[in-house]
This record gives structure tokens, C-alpha cells and sequence, in this order.
């Protein structure tokens, strides 16, 4: 009898890399912002510009320092500032990149480089040159930008736009700064005050846009703080989306919004929303991280909440991998804590990383000075950039920015 033929041998498999988990330590090379604070970030290919309100940088050795008012760049690959210069007569609070690679700038201020120019413009990031052709008056502060194509959303505490009534949130030409005029959300009812958007988040397909502010109804339907439209089309239309969980009565009364941060996940599967609010209790929304799925319509709950216990949260930055999050808290997994650490409660002052899961506290802890908090987060190839009002990360001085690297060999997400 001829012997069997041998069993085919099937492939090795692939191995395991561990998960894409940034480094504890800090990278050496980043400059510092010496007074002030940062209040955004934007990465334009390798450059890093930071926004915020402050006058002075200096580079990573402390011997260089330079004058940036309320904005500044560095290179990503070795932390060197760039010549970007601005002569801006007020904060900056919100940055994004325009489709011809330009920088555009959200804050509160009047004039840059001596030009009028209320609270948005667009810049050449290498020189700080004014785009002249942009101009899109505000009436107020601009404190989000998300750009789609050539479709610039920005978001604020302002009444109108060009002159035109826009309650707190517009669609302009990124390139021009004209108002589309067809694109009207609707955000009404503000609690205490005229409704405003406090931080939005575009789906990775730039289908979707998730909108958080003080406001309680939208196009006339009820929604508590949080908006979800479909902006496929020449108009806003809000969605079936909605949730009760960020009622506005439900935290301190002396916060008209306690919703402060939003982002989604690199699948567009989920977001994530962080919160100020001063209380704090398991049913709570107020002082947590919660992550809500997007699919399907009417009502959703979170899938997990996060509490620090009475700390605020400010900024997130869900990578797929982990969920990061910055404010001035103590501690996460906090449920039953009141400005006390109670039961099942970890330290993670000032920053921490969520598993995307459960929501439970990853054992990443590098510590920072708390101050007021991070505001700021940048996920990019080389790492996490964080953007704050304090001086220390990891027990190292790095002067309101920092960079955790991604370790090598490490999965992406």
C-alpha cells in the first residue's frame, strides 16, 4: 500500500503584536509654552501648531526662548519651532487644517497681523501670512472647527455669521469663508444663556456631525446637549440619534453645559463624551467619560460611563486601542467617590487611558500636574500629544506640551 500523502502544513500564524498603547515616558525633544495655557492643536503633516493664550515658547532645552502670541509650531520629528509668527489680539481656541494645507484659526480675538478679522481666519502655517480672500465674520467666540472637503463647520458662542442669524454653529467655504446659507442646524433653547456648541466631532466618513453645547432643542426636537446631524446634503438634518442622558438639570446648577469633549472612534462606530458638572453619583452623567454606539435611531444609553468623582473632564481622543482622557481628576472607575476616592477607585491624576470596552481604567498612568487640565489631545503615528495648562508630565518638566510615543513593534489599532 503506498504511505498517505502528508497533511498539508498550515501557515504559521501571524504573531501577536501587543496593542497600540502609548509610552508612560515623554519624548526629551518637544518645546515648552512658559505661561498661559494651550487650548487646541493641529497636526498639518509634520507640524504640530498649538493655540491657546500665552506669549512666550522656548525650545527644549530651555535656551531659546521665543515670542509666540496665542500661536506657535514645532516639527513632530525633533520638536524644532517653526517661523510661525501671528499677531493675534486674542485667544486661540480652535485650529484645523483648510483643504490647501492653510491654517484655520477659531478663538476670540479682533485683529491678526493688524487686520480686522472677528474670531476666524486662515493662515499660512509657515509664515503666519493673513489669507486675505478668507473672511467670515462672528459675532462672538468660535471654540470648534471640523473641516469636510472644502466644507469648514465652526462652532461657538455667537448669533450670527456674515450679518445672517446662526445660532452658534454655521458651514462655511473653507477656502473663502462664504456662508452656505441653506445650512441652518437649528440649535435653540440654551440653558441660562443663548445656545452656543461647545465641541463637535465629524464620523470618519464626514457623514455624520455630533454637536455638544448648551442647547435643549434642535430644528424643534428635544435634544438635551447633544445633537447628531446628517450633513450629506445642502441642509442640516438633525437625526433620529438621541439620548436623555445629558439632561440639563441633571449636574451643578451653576453649569448652563457641563459637556466639554466629544471624539469617535477611528471606525466611526462609537464616540465618546467627556464632562464637567461639579457632582458626581453612579446615575450621574456629570464629571465622567461615557461612550455611546452610533448605529440605529432613537434612544441610546451609554454603553459604559467612567466617573472621576467629582473632577472634570475636558478633552478625549479615542484611538480604537484606548480611550484617552485629560482634565484635573484624581481618580477614573470612581463611581461611588464624592471629591474622595471611594470603592474600586485608581489614581490617575490629571490624565488616564479607558479601555474602549469596558470603560474600565488601563494600568497606563504617567501622572501629571493637574492645574486646570488638558485641553487638547493630538493622536498621530508618532504618539499622543497632549496640550495643557500645566508644566509636568510624568514627573518631567514639559511645559503645556508633551508627546507619549507610540513604543516600536507595537499593533496599530
Amino acid at each position: 500500500m503506498p504511505s498517505a500523502a502528508p497533511s498539508p502544513v498550515p501557515p504559521a500564524a501571524p504573531a501577536l503584536l501587543p496593542p497600540r498603547i502609548v509610552s508612560t515616558d515623554p519624548v526629551d525633544w518637544t518645546p515648552h509654552v512658559t505661561d498661559g495655557r494651550v487650548w487646541a492643536m493641529a497636526l498639518l503633516g509634520d507640524t504640530v501648531v498649538v493655540g491657546g493664550e500665552f506669549t512666550a515658547t522656548t525650545d527644549a532645552l530651555r535656551q531659546a526662548p521665543a515670542r509666540r502670541r496665542n500661536l506657535m509650531a514645532f516639527r513632530l520629528s525633533d520638536g524644532q519651532l517653526t517661523p510661525l509668527a501671528v499677531d493675534l489680539d486674542g485667544p486661540v481656541y480652535a485650529l484645523a487644517e483648510a483643504p490647501d494645507g492653510s491654517l484655520l484659526v477659531g478663538g476670540d480675538f479682533t485683529l491678526v497681523n493688524g487686520r480686522q478679522r472677528r474670531s476666524l481666519a486662515r493662515l499660512d502655517p509657515a509664515t503666519g501670512r493673513l489669507h486675505r480672500s478668507f473672511y467670515a465674520p462672528v459675532d462672538g467666540d468660535v471654540r470648534t472647527l471640523a473641516v469636510q472637503g472644502f466644507d469648514l463647520y465652526a462652532g461657538g458662542f455667537y448669533r450670527s455669521v456674515h450679518g445672517v442669524p446662526r445660532a452658534g454653529l454655521a458651514r462655511l467655504d473653507a477656502m473663502s469663508g462664504q456662508l452656505d446659507e441653506g445650512f441652518e442646524p437649528g440649535l435653540a433653547q440654551g440653558v441660562d444663556n443663548r445656545p452656543r456648541a461647545e465641541a463637535m466631532s465629524l464620523s470618519p466618513d464626514g457623514s455624520r456631525l455630533v454637536v455638544i453645547g448648551n442647547f435643549t432643542r434642535v430644528q424643534g426636537r428635544e435634544r438635551h446637549q447633544l445633537a447628531e446631524f446628517d450633513v450629506t446634503g445642502p441642509r442640516a438634518v438633525v437625526t433620529g440619534w438621541s439620548t436623555a442622558f445629558y439632561g440639563a438639570d441633571r449636574c451643578d446648577s451653576r453649569f448652563d453645559s457641563y459637556v466639554r469633549g466629544i471624539d469617535h472612534s477611528p471606525d466611526g462606530a462609537y464616540f465618546v463624551v467627556v464632562t464637567t458638572g461639579h457632582d458626581s453619583g453612579p446615575d450621574l452623567p456629570c464629571t465622567t467619560a461615557a461612550r455611546f454606539e452610533t448605529a440605529g435611531a432613537g434612544e441610546h444609553t451609554p454603553t459604559w460611563i467612567n466617573h472621576t468623582g467629582g473632577h472634570s473632564l475636558y478633552a478625549v481622543a479615542a484611538t480604537g486601542s484606548a480611550v484617552y482622557v485629560g482634565g484635573h481628576q484624581l481618580w477614573q472607575d470612581n463611581t461611588y467617590g464624592h471629591k474622595t476616592m471611594g470603592p474600586g477607585a485608581v489614581e490617575r491624576p490629571g490624565i488616564a487611558a479607558l479601555d474602549p470596552a469596558t470603560g474600565r481604567a488601563l494600568d497606563w498612568n504617567p501622572t501629571r500636574s493637574r492645574g486646570e487640565g488638558v485641553r487638547a489631545f493630538i493622536d498621530c503615528p508618532q504618539g499622543l500629544v497632549v496640550g495643557s495648562d500645566t508644566d509636568e508630565l510624568a514627573r518631567e518638566y514639559h511645559a503645556r506640551i508633551g508627546l507619549f510615543p507610540y513604543p516600536p513593534g507595537t499593533a496599530a489599532p
